[in-house]
């Protein structure tokens, strides 16, 4: 919650403020009536009201987070930022198929960079799974819609690595 009280000697009231896409919402609700402190059922009236408007910006708050999540997710061609689709050269010289994740875990603050084996779980199985833990670490909810997308985002054709 961002609603603030502030008792000082230039405001009595309360100031709700949240930032929505770097911008600062600020608003200011009086707790005085004519040169007069309010208190009781007025006092709990605006707090109320500074309260609902908070939580209207809370809603839009969470939304557009949600979208430049979405936003941030995906590369201009529609492939997923941090999942690759490989051909790891093994000691063998056999090529393996395999499903890379390198990303900044919002988990850990660490980076995080790992794979998972297209020959050990099948394709279908192995993008669920690296697309699972790629959720897991961006805190992104399973049963999301960008999840539903990230999961259709996956590539058909894989690359050589290096």
């Amino acid at each position: 919650m961002s609603v603030k009280l502030l008792d000082n000697s230039a405001f009595y009231g309360f100031r709700v403020r949240r930032t929505i896409e770097g911008k600062v919402f600020q608003e200011y609700f009086s707790l005085k009536a004519n040169g007069e402190r309010l208190s009781g059922s007025d006092y709990a009236g605006v707090q109320t009201e500074a309260e609902a408007r908070d939580e209207e910006l809370r809603v839009v708050q969470v939304a557009v987070k949600a979208e430049n999540k979405a936003r941030q997710c995906f590369r201009g061609d529609g492939s997923v930022r941090g999942l690759s689709y490989l051909l790891k050269q093994e000691k063998s010289g056999n090529l393996t198929p395999i499903y890379q994740l390198g990303i900044a875990s919002e988990l850990s603050g660490k980076i995080l960079c790992t794979s998972v084996s297209i020959a050990a779980y099948g394709e279908d199985d192995a993008w669920t799974r690296v697309v699972g833990l790629y959720c897991h670490h961006k805190r992104i909810a399973i049963d999301s819609e960008l999840h539903q997308q990230l999961l259709a985002a996956k590539p058909s054709e894989p690359r050589k690595a290096a």
